[in-house]
Protein backbone atom coordinates (compact mmCIF):
# COMPACT_ATOMS: atom_id res chain seq x y z
CA UNK A 1 0.00 0.00 0.00
CA UNK A 2 2.96 2.20 -0.43
CA UNK A 3 0.95 4.09 -2.93
CA UNK A 4 -2.00 5.06 -0.84
CA UNK A 5 0.68 6.68 1.19
CA UNK A 6 0.10 9.45 -0.66
CA UNK A 7 -3.36 9.99 0.47
CA UNK A 8 -2.18 10.78 4.61
CA UNK A 9 -1.87 14.43 3.91
CA UNK A 10 -5.90 14.34 3.05
CA UNK A 11 -6.59 12.07 6.12
CA UNK A 12 -4.56 14.81 8.13
CA UNK A 13 -6.55 17.49 6.90
CA UNK A 14 -9.96 16.12 7.41
CA UNK A 15 -8.78 14.38 10.59
CA UNK A 16 -11.77 15.65 12.92
CA UNK A 17 -13.90 14.31 10.38
CA UNK A 18 -12.76 10.63 10.41
CA UNK A 19 -12.20 10.68 13.72
CA UNK A 20 -15.88 11.40 14.73
CA UNK A 21 -16.97 8.73 12.19
CA UNK A 22 -14.60 6.15 13.74
CA UNK A 23 -16.29 6.84 17.39
CA UNK A 24 -20.02 6.86 15.66
CA UNK A 25 -18.68 3.71 14.08
CA UNK A 26 -17.48 2.48 17.50
CA UNK A 27 -20.66 3.41 19.38
CA UNK A 28 -23.12 2.34 16.79
CA UNK A 29 -21.47 -1.56 16.55
CA UNK A 30 -21.26 -1.33 20.78
CA UNK A 31 -25.34 -1.14 20.67
CA UNK A 32 -25.46 -3.69 17.39
CA UNK A 33 -23.37 -6.74 19.60
CA UNK A 34 -25.31 -6.53 22.93
CA UNK A 35 -28.36 -7.98 21.12
CA UNK A 36 -27.06 -11.65 21.24
CA UNK A 37 -26.06 -11.28 24.95
CA UNK A 38 -29.66 -9.60 26.11
CA UNK A 39 -31.79 -12.72 23.48
CA UNK A 40 -29.01 -15.18 24.88
CA UNK A 41 -29.94 -14.05 28.82
CA UNK A 42 -33.81 -13.81 27.52
CA UNK A 43 -33.26 -17.62 26.46
CA UNK A 44 -31.55 -18.14 29.91
CA UNK A 45 -34.36 -16.97 31.91
CA UNK A 46 -37.24 -19.20 29.85
CA UNK A 47 -35.00 -22.33 30.40
CA UNK A 48 -34.61 -21.40 33.95
CA UNK A 49 -38.56 -21.15 34.33
CA UNK A 50 -38.68 -24.39 32.97
CA UNK A 51 -36.26 -25.90 35.28
CA UNK A 52 -38.22 -24.70 38.06
CA UNK A 53 -34.82 -22.80 38.90
CA UNK A 54 -37.23 -19.56 38.52
CA UNK A 55 -40.81 -20.09 39.70
CA UNK A 56 -41.95 -16.29 39.35
CA UNK A 57 -44.09 -15.86 35.91
CA UNK A 58 -44.62 -12.33 36.14
CA UNK A 59 -41.18 -12.13 36.95
CA UNK A 60 -39.92 -13.66 33.77
CA UNK A 61 -43.02 -11.51 31.68
CA UNK A 62 -41.68 -8.54 33.19
CA UNK A 63 -37.97 -9.53 32.32
CA UNK A 64 -38.60 -10.69 28.64
CA UNK A 65 -40.79 -7.42 27.89
CA UNK A 66 -37.88 -5.54 29.32
CA UNK A 67 -35.41 -7.31 27.04
CA UNK A 68 -37.41 -7.13 23.90
CA UNK A 69 -37.96 -3.17 24.81
CA UNK A 70 -33.82 -2.98 25.63
CA UNK A 71 -33.75 -4.89 21.80
CA UNK A 72 -36.15 -2.11 20.03
CA UNK A 73 -34.07 0.65 21.31
CA UNK A 74 -30.53 -0.50 20.57
CA UNK A 75 -31.28 -1.55 17.32
CA UNK A 76 -32.83 2.36 16.65
CA UNK A 77 -29.93 4.30 18.05
CA UNK A 78 -27.67 1.48 16.95
CA UNK A 79 -29.42 2.56 13.14
CA UNK A 80 -29.26 6.30 13.73
CA UNK A 81 -25.29 6.18 14.48
CA UNK A 82 -24.44 3.93 11.28
CA UNK A 83 -26.73 7.13 9.48
CA UNK A 84 -24.24 9.65 11.08
CA UNK A 85 -21.01 7.14 10.79
CA UNK A 86 -22.27 7.21 6.89
CA UNK A 87 -22.81 11.19 6.96
CA UNK A 88 -19.16 11.58 8.41
CA UNK A 89 -16.91 8.89 6.56
CA UNK A 90 -18.55 9.04 3.16
CA UNK A 91 -19.15 12.37 2.68
CA UNK A 92 -15.28 12.41 3.99
CA UNK A 93 -14.78 10.48 0.78
CA UNK A 94 -16.45 12.91 -1.21
CA UNK A 95 -14.50 15.84 0.19
CA UNK A 96 -11.34 14.00 -0.71
CA UNK A 97 -12.11 13.26 -4.02
CA UNK A 98 -12.73 16.48 -5.10
CA UNK A 99 -9.24 17.66 -3.31
CA UNK A 100 -7.42 14.96 -5.39
CA UNK A 101 -9.00 15.81 -8.73
CA UNK A 102 -8.45 19.52 -8.30
CA UNK A 103 -4.43 18.63 -7.15
CA UNK A 104 -4.18 16.27 -10.53
CA UNK A 105 -5.93 19.27 -12.76
CA UNK A 106 -3.89 21.75 -11.35
CA UNK A 107 -0.88 19.47 -12.38
CA UNK A 108 -1.84 19.09 -15.58
CA UNK A 109 -2.20 22.92 -16.23
CA UNK A 110 1.20 22.87 -14.54
CA UNK A 111 2.78 20.06 -17.44
CA UNK A 112 4.79 21.03 -20.07
CA UNK A 113 3.83 20.46 -23.95
CA UNK A 114 6.13 18.02 -24.26
CA UNK A 115 4.29 15.85 -21.93
CA UNK A 116 0.87 16.30 -23.58
CA UNK A 117 3.04 14.73 -27.03
CA UNK A 118 4.03 11.64 -25.01
CA UNK A 119 0.27 11.25 -23.42
CA UNK A 120 -2.81 10.17 -24.53
CA UNK A 121 -5.73 12.46 -24.07
CA UNK A 122 -7.69 9.58 -23.33
CA UNK A 123 -5.29 8.30 -20.68
CA UNK A 124 -5.27 11.88 -18.63
CA UNK A 125 -9.20 11.78 -18.64
CA UNK A 126 -9.28 8.55 -17.23
CA UNK A 127 -6.99 9.19 -14.70
CA UNK A 128 -8.57 12.16 -13.00
CA UNK A 129 -12.11 10.24 -13.44
CA UNK A 130 -11.87 6.74 -13.26
CA UNK A 131 -8.53 6.06 -11.18
CA UNK A 132 -9.34 8.88 -9.16
CA UNK A 133 -13.22 6.83 -8.36
CA UNK A 134 -11.39 3.87 -7.40
CA UNK A 135 -9.32 5.79 -4.73
CA UNK A 136 -12.66 7.19 -3.34
CA UNK A 137 -13.71 4.06 -2.64
CA UNK A 138 -10.72 2.94 -0.72
CA UNK A 139 -10.93 6.31 1.38
CA UNK A 140 -14.76 5.77 2.28
CA UNK A 141 -16.33 2.19 1.99
CA UNK A 142 -13.32 0.58 2.70
CA UNK A 143 -12.48 2.57 5.47
CA UNK A 144 -15.77 2.31 7.05
CA UNK A 145 -16.28 -0.97 6.43
CA UNK A 146 -12.99 -2.33 7.72
CA UNK A 147 -13.32 0.27 11.05
CA UNK A 148 -16.94 -2.45 11.50
CA UNK A 149 -14.66 -5.06 10.74
CA UNK A 150 -12.12 -4.23 13.07
CA UNK A 151 -14.91 -3.24 16.23
CA UNK A 152 -17.36 -6.30 15.93
CA UNK A 153 -14.25 -8.20 16.09
CA UNK A 154 -12.60 -6.44 18.99
CA UNK A 155 -15.75 -6.09 20.57
CA UNK A 156 -17.29 -9.28 19.41
CA UNK A 157 -14.29 -11.85 20.60
CA UNK A 158 -14.03 -9.97 23.64
CA UNK A 159 -17.56 -10.50 24.80
CA UNK A 160 -17.49 -13.90 23.38
CA UNK A 161 -14.55 -14.89 25.67
CA UNK A 162 -16.38 -13.42 28.91
CA UNK A 163 -19.45 -15.78 28.45
CA UNK A 164 -17.11 -18.84 26.98
CA UNK A 165 -13.43 -19.18 26.50
CA UNK A 166 -13.78 -23.01 25.55
CA UNK A 167 -16.12 -22.28 22.71
CA UNK A 168 -14.68 -19.01 21.67
CA UNK A 169 -11.06 -20.57 20.67
CA UNK A 170 -12.85 -23.47 18.80
CA UNK A 171 -14.80 -20.73 16.70
CA UNK A 172 -11.98 -19.34 15.86
CA UNK A 173 -10.26 -22.30 14.08
CA UNK A 174 -11.21 -21.31 10.12
CA UNK A 175 -9.56 -17.93 10.21
CA UNK A 176 -5.85 -19.05 9.91
CA UNK A 177 -6.88 -19.98 6.38
CA UNK A 178 -8.99 -17.08 5.69
CA UNK A 179 -5.65 -14.99 6.56
CA UNK A 180 -3.89 -17.12 4.07
CA UNK A 181 -6.62 -17.01 1.41
CA UNK A 182 -6.75 -13.27 1.87
CA UNK A 183 -2.94 -12.80 1.22
CA UNK A 184 -3.06 -14.68 -1.72
CA UNK A 185 -6.01 -13.03 -3.63
CA UNK A 186 -5.18 -9.54 -2.23
CA UNK A 187 -1.74 -10.22 -4.61
CA UNK A 188 -3.66 -11.27 -7.67
CA UNK A 189 -6.15 -8.74 -7.52
CA UNK A 190 -3.47 -6.29 -6.99
CA UNK A 191 -2.26 -7.09 -10.34
CA UNK A 192 -5.33 -8.16 -12.00
CA UNK A 193 -6.50 -4.89 -11.23
CA UNK A 194 -3.84 -2.43 -12.93
CA UNK A 195 -4.36 -4.19 -15.70
CA UNK A 196 -7.93 -3.48 -16.10
CA UNK A 197 -7.25 0.28 -15.65
CA UNK A 198 -4.74 0.48 -18.21
CA UNK A 199 -7.60 -1.22 -20.82
CA UNK A 200 -9.82 1.25 -19.67
CA UNK A 201 -7.40 3.97 -20.73
CA UNK A 202 -6.60 2.66 -24.19
CA UNK A 203 -10.55 2.02 -24.57
CA UNK A 204 -11.32 5.88 -23.46
CA UNK A 205 -8.20 7.22 -25.95
CA UNK A 206 -9.49 4.86 -28.32
CA UNK A 207 -12.84 6.87 -28.25
CA UNK A 208 -11.80 10.11 -27.83
CA UNK A 209 -9.75 9.61 -31.13
CA UNK A 210 -12.54 8.52 -32.91
CA UNK A 211 -14.87 11.36 -31.56
CA UNK A 212 -12.55 13.83 -32.62
CA UNK A 213 -11.82 12.82 -35.73
CA UNK A 214 -16.00 11.07 -36.60
CA UNK A 215 -15.52 13.47 -39.94
CA UNK A 216 -12.68 11.79 -41.10
CA UNK A 217 -13.95 8.05 -40.33
CA UNK A 218 -17.27 9.29 -42.57
CA UNK A 219 -15.64 10.98 -45.44
CA UNK A 220 -13.39 8.01 -45.87
CA UNK A 221 -16.19 5.40 -45.12
CA UNK A 222 -13.91 3.17 -42.81
CA UNK A 223 -16.40 2.80 -39.85
CA UNK A 224 -16.26 -1.10 -40.23
CA UNK A 225 -12.39 -0.61 -39.56
CA UNK A 226 -13.12 1.09 -36.67
CA UNK A 227 -15.61 -1.15 -35.16
CA UNK A 228 -13.17 -4.16 -35.59
CA UNK A 229 -10.68 -2.45 -34.14
CA UNK A 230 -12.64 -0.77 -30.91
CA UNK A 231 -14.17 -4.39 -30.72
CA UNK A 232 -10.64 -5.94 -30.36
CA UNK A 233 -9.79 -3.80 -27.44
CA UNK A 234 -12.98 -3.95 -25.74
CA UNK A 235 -12.65 -7.55 -25.88
CA UNK A 236 -8.92 -7.51 -24.47
CA UNK A 237 -10.68 -5.29 -22.25
CA UNK A 238 -13.57 -7.62 -21.11
CA UNK A 239 -11.38 -10.86 -20.46
CA UNK A 240 -8.96 -8.51 -18.42
CA UNK A 241 -11.92 -7.40 -16.31
CA UNK A 242 -13.55 -11.78 -16.47
CA UNK A 243 -10.17 -12.22 -15.08
CA UNK A 244 -10.59 -9.67 -12.14
CA UNK A 245 -13.76 -10.98 -11.53
CA UNK A 246 -12.96 -14.43 -11.14
CA UNK A 247 -10.34 -13.42 -8.57
CA UNK A 248 -13.08 -11.47 -6.40
CA UNK A 249 -16.00 -13.94 -6.60
CA UNK A 250 -13.63 -16.21 -4.97
CA UNK A 251 -13.83 -14.37 -1.74
CA UNK A 252 -17.52 -14.08 -0.44
CA UNK A 253 -17.97 -18.14 -1.07
CA UNK A 254 -15.34 -18.68 1.24
CA UNK A 255 -16.21 -16.08 3.76
CA UNK A 256 -19.41 -17.91 3.48
CA UNK A 257 -17.89 -20.97 4.12
CA UNK A 258 -15.71 -19.99 6.92
CA UNK A 259 -18.73 -18.86 8.58
CA UNK A 260 -20.80 -21.60 8.26
CA UNK A 261 -18.15 -24.09 9.43
CA UNK A 262 -17.69 -21.92 12.63
CA UNK A 263 -21.71 -22.25 12.75
CA UNK A 264 -21.37 -25.73 12.90
CA UNK A 265 -18.86 -25.80 15.33
CA UNK A 266 -20.75 -24.00 17.99
CA UNK A 267 -24.04 -25.73 17.30
CA UNK A 268 -21.75 -29.44 17.74
CA UNK A 269 -19.21 -28.19 20.49
CA UNK A 270 -21.84 -26.20 22.50
CA UNK A 271 -24.65 -29.09 22.01
CA UNK A 272 -22.03 -31.83 23.63
CA UNK A 273 -21.54 -28.96 26.45
CA UNK A 274 -25.18 -28.64 27.11
CA UNK A 275 -25.87 -31.87 27.48
CA UNK A 276 -23.08 -32.35 29.82
CA UNK A 277 -25.01 -29.59 31.63
CA UNK A 278 -21.48 -27.28 31.18
CA UNK A 279 -23.52 -24.46 29.57
CA UNK A 280 -27.03 -22.98 29.13
CA UNK A 281 -29.04 -23.29 25.76
CA UNK A 282 -28.92 -19.32 25.96
CA UNK A 283 -24.87 -19.38 25.72
CA UNK A 284 -25.61 -21.59 21.81
CA UNK A 285 -28.07 -18.93 20.97
CA UNK A 286 -25.68 -16.07 21.56
CA UNK A 287 -22.57 -17.50 19.84
CA UNK A 288 -24.68 -18.46 17.24
CA UNK A 289 -26.12 -14.57 17.03
CA UNK A 290 -22.34 -13.86 17.32
CA UNK A 291 -20.92 -16.04 14.31
CA UNK A 292 -23.93 -14.34 12.64
CA UNK A 293 -23.26 -10.66 13.15
CA UNK A 294 -19.54 -11.52 12.46
CA UNK A 295 -20.59 -12.88 9.01
CA UNK A 296 -21.08 -8.85 6.93
CA UNK A 297 -17.76 -7.74 8.37
CA UNK A 298 -15.85 -11.16 7.61
CA UNK A 299 -17.59 -11.96 4.11
CA UNK A 300 -16.91 -7.83 3.40
CA UNK A 301 -13.18 -8.31 4.24
CA UNK A 302 -13.06 -9.66 -0.03
CA UNK A 303 -14.86 -6.73 -1.19
CA UNK A 304 -12.60 -4.20 0.66
CA UNK A 305 -9.51 -6.31 0.09
CA UNK A 306 -10.62 -5.76 -3.65
CA UNK A 307 -11.44 -2.01 -3.38
CA UNK A 308 -8.08 -1.54 -1.47
CA UNK A 309 -5.51 -3.56 -4.02
CA UNK A 310 -7.72 -1.62 -7.13
CA UNK A 311 -7.23 1.74 -5.31
CA UNK A 312 -3.52 1.02 -4.87
CA UNK A 313 -3.41 0.41 -8.51
CA UNK A 314 -5.38 3.36 -9.52
CA UNK A 315 -3.37 5.71 -7.04
CA UNK A 316 -0.11 4.19 -8.41
CA UNK A 317 -1.20 5.40 -11.82
CA UNK A 318 -2.16 8.85 -10.37
CA UNK A 319 1.33 9.47 -8.46
CA UNK A 320 2.79 8.71 -11.85
CA UNK A 321 2.01 11.63 -13.22
CA UNK A 322 1.80 14.00 -10.03
CA UNK A 323 5.39 13.13 -9.52
CA UNK A 324 6.11 14.14 -13.15
CA UNK A 325 8.44 17.85 -12.86
CA UNK A 326 7.48 19.96 -15.57
CA UNK A 327 10.40 20.64 -17.59
CA UNK A 328 8.98 24.66 -18.20
CA UNK A 329 9.74 26.25 -14.20
CA UNK A 330 8.95 29.50 -13.37
CA UNK A 331 12.44 30.82 -11.65
CA UNK A 332 10.98 34.42 -10.76
CA UNK A 333 8.08 34.96 -8.37
CA UNK A 334 8.67 38.54 -8.79
CA UNK A 335 7.12 40.45 -11.60
CA UNK A 336 8.43 40.99 -14.78
CA UNK A 337 7.34 44.27 -16.25
CA UNK A 338 7.18 43.30 -20.27
CA UNK A 339 7.73 46.26 -22.80
CA UNK A 340 8.10 43.76 -25.88
CA UNK A 341 11.79 43.45 -27.21
CA UNK A 342 12.59 40.19 -27.94
CA UNK A 343 16.01 38.88 -28.82
CA UNK A 344 17.37 35.67 -30.23
CA UNK A 345 21.26 35.20 -29.21
CA UNK A 346 22.96 32.14 -31.44
CA UNK A 347 19.26 29.67 -30.32
CA UNK A 348 19.70 26.03 -31.58
CA UNK A 349 16.52 23.67 -30.87
CA UNK A 350 16.01 19.94 -30.86
CA UNK A 351 12.70 18.35 -30.49
CA UNK A 352 13.04 15.37 -28.14
CA UNK A 353 10.33 13.43 -29.05
CA UNK A 354 11.33 13.33 -32.80
CA UNK A 355 14.84 14.20 -32.13
CA UNK A 356 14.95 16.65 -34.80
CA UNK A 357 16.46 19.67 -34.75
CA UNK A 358 14.20 22.55 -35.76
CA UNK A 359 16.49 25.75 -35.10
CA UNK A 360 20.60 26.21 -35.69
CA UNK A 361 21.95 29.25 -34.55
CA UNK A 362 19.01 32.06 -35.23
CA UNK A 363 20.75 35.14 -34.33
CA UNK A 364 17.77 37.81 -34.30
CA UNK A 365 16.29 40.76 -32.57
CA UNK A 366 12.78 42.49 -32.62
CA UNK A 367 13.01 46.01 -31.14
CA UNK A 368 9.31 46.64 -28.77
CA UNK A 369 6.58 47.80 -31.04
CA UNK A 370 8.50 46.62 -34.48
CA UNK A 371 6.45 43.66 -36.58
CA UNK A 372 8.40 40.71 -37.88
CA UNK A 373 7.12 38.24 -40.95
CA UNK A 374 8.48 34.96 -40.74
CA UNK A 375 8.45 32.95 -43.65
CA UNK A 376 9.71 29.29 -44.95
CA UNK A 377 8.70 26.43 -46.25
CA UNK A 378 7.04 23.92 -44.05
CA UNK A 379 9.00 22.14 -41.48
CA UNK A 380 11.61 24.97 -41.37
CA UNK A 381 11.03 26.42 -38.34
CA UNK A 382 8.54 28.69 -38.38
CA UNK A 383 6.40 27.60 -35.47
CA UNK A 384 9.15 26.39 -33.21
CA UNK A 385 10.29 30.32 -32.77
CA UNK A 386 6.96 30.68 -32.11
CA UNK A 387 6.64 27.86 -29.13
CA UNK A 388 10.06 29.51 -27.74
CA UNK A 389 8.86 33.29 -27.18
CA UNK A 390 5.54 31.56 -25.13
CA UNK A 391 8.30 29.85 -23.62
CA UNK A 392 6.46 26.27 -24.15
CA UNK A 393 9.93 25.15 -24.85
CA UNK A 394 13.01 25.79 -23.39
CA UNK A 395 15.95 26.79 -26.12
CA UNK A 396 18.40 23.37 -26.67
CA UNK A 397 21.43 25.80 -26.97
CA UNK A 398 21.27 29.68 -26.46
CA UNK A 399 19.43 31.94 -25.31
CA UNK A 400 16.48 34.04 -25.68
CA UNK A 401 16.04 37.48 -23.76
CA UNK A 402 12.80 39.89 -23.00
CA UNK A 403 13.44 43.11 -22.58
CA UNK A 404 17.20 42.31 -22.22
CA UNK A 405 16.65 39.61 -19.47
CA UNK A 406 16.72 36.15 -20.39
CA UNK A 407 13.55 34.18 -20.73
CA UNK A 408 14.13 31.59 -18.34
CA UNK A 409 15.17 34.46 -15.46
CA UNK A 410 11.57 36.33 -16.00
CA UNK A 411 8.50 35.23 -14.40
CA UNK A 412 7.05 33.07 -16.70
CA UNK A 413 3.16 34.03 -15.74
CA UNK A 414 4.10 37.69 -16.75
CA UNK A 415 5.55 36.87 -20.02
CA UNK A 416 2.74 34.50 -20.95
CA UNK A 417 -0.05 37.44 -19.80
CA UNK A 418 1.64 39.55 -22.15
CA UNK A 419 1.28 37.37 -25.08
CA UNK A 420 -2.05 37.37 -27.69
CA UNK A 421 -1.40 34.08 -29.80
CA UNK A 422 -3.44 33.34 -32.57
CA UNK A 423 -2.64 29.51 -33.77
CA UNK A 424 -2.15 27.63 -37.28
CA UNK A 425 -5.49 25.64 -35.97
CA UNK A 426 -7.20 27.43 -33.51
CA UNK A 427 -9.02 26.36 -30.86
CA UNK A 428 -12.92 27.26 -30.06
CA UNK A 429 -14.46 25.57 -26.36
CA UNK A 430 -18.09 24.73 -25.96
CA UNK A 431 -19.21 27.76 -24.93
CA UNK A 432 -21.02 30.77 -26.43
CA UNK A 433 -18.76 33.01 -29.59
CA UNK A 434 -18.85 36.21 -26.56
CA UNK A 435 -17.40 33.86 -24.51
CA UNK A 436 -14.98 32.57 -26.92
CA UNK A 437 -13.70 35.74 -27.60
CA UNK A 438 -13.71 37.29 -24.13
CA UNK A 439 -11.67 34.19 -23.15
CA UNK A 440 -8.47 36.80 -23.93
CA UNK A 441 -9.91 39.21 -21.26
CA UNK A 442 -11.99 37.63 -18.52
CA UNK A 443 -13.30 41.24 -17.68
CA UNK A 444 -14.43 42.47 -20.99
CA UNK A 445 -17.53 44.53 -21.71
CA UNK A 446 -19.80 43.64 -24.65
CA UNK A 447 -18.53 46.48 -26.74
CA UNK A 448 -15.13 45.61 -26.44
CA UNK A 449 -16.09 42.17 -27.92
CA UNK A 450 -17.71 43.98 -30.56
CA UNK A 451 -15.13 46.19 -31.34
CA UNK A 452 -12.44 43.12 -31.13
CA UNK A 453 -14.98 41.21 -33.54
CA UNK A 454 -15.19 43.68 -36.17
CA UNK A 455 -11.18 44.31 -36.34
CA UNK A 456 -10.79 40.90 -37.00
CA UNK A 457 -13.94 41.12 -39.69
CA UNK A 458 -15.88 38.48 -38.35
CA UNK A 459 -18.71 40.83 -36.36
CA UNK A 460 -20.56 40.48 -39.76
CA UNK A 461 -21.05 36.92 -39.86
CA UNK A 462 -21.77 36.81 -35.78
CA UNK A 463 -24.37 38.82 -36.34
CA UNK A 464 -26.23 36.34 -39.22
CA UNK A 465 -26.51 33.92 -36.44
CA UNK A 466 -29.75 33.32 -34.43
CA UNK A 467 -28.60 33.75 -31.26
CA UNK A 468 -25.85 36.10 -32.28
CA UNK A 469 -22.91 36.28 -29.79
CA UNK A 470 -24.79 34.00 -27.53
CA UNK A 471 -24.50 31.15 -30.35
CA UNK A 472 -22.87 28.24 -28.64
CA UNK A 473 -20.04 26.23 -30.66
CA UNK A 474 -19.94 22.57 -31.22
CA UNK A 475 -16.68 21.11 -29.48
CA UNK A 476 -13.86 22.41 -30.52
CA UNK A 477 -15.99 25.56 -32.64
CA UNK A 478 -17.06 22.99 -34.92
CA UNK A 479 -20.02 25.27 -36.07
CA UNK A 480 -18.24 27.73 -37.78
CA UNK A 481 -15.90 27.46 -40.85
CA UNK A 482 -12.25 27.69 -40.85
CA UNK A 483 -11.88 30.94 -41.92
CA UNK A 484 -14.43 32.27 -38.81
CA UNK A 485 -12.64 30.16 -36.33
CA UNK A 486 -9.74 32.43 -37.12
CA UNK A 487 -11.18 35.38 -37.15
CA UNK A 488 -12.61 34.12 -33.42
CA UNK A 489 -9.33 33.45 -32.33
CA UNK A 490 -7.78 36.64 -34.02
CA UNK A 491 -10.55 38.81 -32.17
CA UNK A 492 -9.81 37.18 -28.87
CA UNK A 493 -5.95 38.22 -28.83
CA UNK A 494 -6.97 41.45 -30.32
CA UNK A 495 -8.92 41.74 -26.84
CA UNK A 496 -6.21 40.68 -25.22
CA UNK A 497 -4.12 43.94 -25.76
CA UNK A 498 -0.80 42.86 -24.91
CA UNK A 499 2.19 43.64 -25.54
CA UNK A 500 3.72 40.94 -27.99
CA UNK A 501 0.82 39.66 -30.29
CA UNK A 502 1.21 36.27 -32.69
CA UNK A 503 -0.53 35.44 -35.61
CA UNK A 504 0.85 31.65 -36.70
CA UNK A 505 -0.51 31.15 -40.59
CA UNK A 506 -4.10 32.16 -38.67
CA UNK A 507 -5.30 33.72 -41.96
CA UNK A 508 -4.91 30.34 -44.16
CA UNK A 509 -8.56 29.91 -44.58
CA UNK A 510 -9.76 33.65 -45.09
CA UNK A 511 -10.08 34.67 -49.18
CA UNK A 512 -7.62 37.59 -49.98
CA UNK A 513 -10.22 40.40 -49.55
CA UNK A 514 -10.72 39.18 -46.59
CA UNK A 515 -7.17 39.14 -45.54
CA UNK A 516 -6.75 42.55 -46.63
CA UNK A 517 -9.08 43.84 -44.46
CA UNK A 518 -7.96 42.24 -41.34
CA UNK A 519 -4.21 43.31 -42.02
CA UNK A 520 -5.30 46.72 -42.64
CA UNK A 521 -7.16 46.48 -38.89
CA UNK A 522 -4.19 44.82 -37.36
CA UNK A 523 -1.66 47.39 -38.71
CA UNK A 524 -3.68 49.77 -36.60
CA UNK A 525 -4.34 47.34 -33.25
CA UNK A 526 -0.78 46.22 -33.32
CA UNK A 527 0.73 49.95 -33.24
CA UNK A 528 3.52 50.38 -30.80
CA UNK A 529 3.09 46.16 -30.26
CA UNK A 530 5.58 43.46 -31.23
CA UNK A 531 4.29 41.44 -33.52
CA UNK A 532 5.17 38.37 -35.49
CA UNK A 533 3.32 37.34 -38.42
CA UNK A 534 3.78 33.89 -39.57
CA UNK A 535 2.74 33.44 -43.02
CA UNK A 536 2.72 31.79 -46.49
CA UNK A 537 1.87 34.94 -48.73
CA UNK A 538 3.68 37.56 -49.71
CA UNK A 539 0.64 39.90 -48.82
CA UNK A 540 0.81 39.12 -45.01
CA UNK A 541 4.54 40.14 -44.63
CA UNK A 542 4.92 43.22 -47.00
CA UNK A 543 4.02 45.40 -44.45
CA UNK A 544 6.41 43.98 -41.71
CA UNK A 545 9.05 46.31 -40.43
CA UNK A 546 11.33 43.02 -40.82
CA UNK A 547 10.98 39.98 -43.10
CA UNK A 548 12.91 36.93 -41.98
CA UNK A 549 12.95 33.55 -44.30
CA UNK A 550 13.89 30.43 -42.41
CA UNK A 551 15.48 27.49 -44.90
CA UNK A 552 15.86 24.02 -42.01
CA UNK A 553 16.28 25.88 -39.23
CA UNK A 554 18.50 28.85 -40.23
CA UNK A 555 17.85 32.13 -41.23
CA UNK A 556 18.26 32.01 -45.06
CA UNK A 557 16.94 35.79 -45.91
CA UNK A 558 16.24 38.90 -43.60
CA UNK A 559 15.18 42.52 -44.30
CA UNK A 560 12.08 44.78 -45.41
CA UNK A 561 9.68 43.97 -48.35
CA UNK A 562 11.78 46.27 -50.48
CA UNK A 563 15.15 44.99 -50.19
CA UNK A 564 14.08 41.03 -50.88
CA UNK A 565 11.93 41.36 -53.63
CA UNK A 566 15.59 42.73 -55.38
CA UNK A 567 17.32 39.79 -53.91
CA UNK A 568 17.01 36.69 -55.54
CA UNK A 569 16.04 33.53 -53.56
CA UNK A 570 13.00 32.31 -51.58
CA UNK A 571 11.02 35.54 -50.96
CA UNK A 572 11.39 37.10 -54.50
CA UNK A 573 10.46 33.86 -55.83
CA UNK A 574 7.67 33.39 -53.62
CA UNK A 575 6.21 37.19 -54.53
CA UNK A 576 6.41 36.71 -57.82
CA UNK A 577 4.58 33.58 -57.97
CA UNK A 578 1.78 35.05 -56.04
CA UNK A 579 1.52 38.19 -58.40
CA UNK A 580 1.74 35.95 -61.48
CA UNK A 581 -1.43 34.24 -59.76
CA UNK A 582 -3.54 37.14 -58.77
CA UNK A 583 -3.26 38.68 -62.21
CA UNK A 584 -4.57 34.87 -63.42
Amino acid sequence: MKALQYLNKYFSKYKWRIIIGLLITILSKLLALQVPRIIGDSFNIVEDYLDNTISDLAFVKHELLMNVLIIVGVALLSGFFTFLMRQTIIVTSRLIEFDLKNEIYQQYQKLSLNFYKKNRTGDLMNRISEDVSKVRMYVGPAIMYTMNMIVLFAVGFTQMLQVDKQLTLYTLIPFPLLSISIFILSKVIHKRSTIVQQYLSKLTTFNQEFFSGIDVVKSYGIERSIIKDFDVISDESKEKNIDLQKANALFFPLMILLIGISNLIVIYIGGLRYINGEIQSGVIIEFIMYVNILTWPVAVVGWVTSMVQQAEASQARINEFLDEVPEIQNTNNNPTPIKGKVTFKDVSFTYEDTNITALKNIDLTVEAGETLAILGNTGSGKSTIIELISRLYDVTKGVILIDDTPIIEANLYDVRSQIGFVPQDPFLFSDTIGNNIKFGKEEATKDEIIDAAKNAVVHDNIVEFTNGYDTILGERGVTLSGGQKQRVSIARAIIKNPKILIFDDCLSAVDTETEEKILSNLEKVSKNKTTFIISHRVSSAKNADKIIVLDEGRIAQQGTHNQLIKTEGYYKDLYEQQLLEKEI
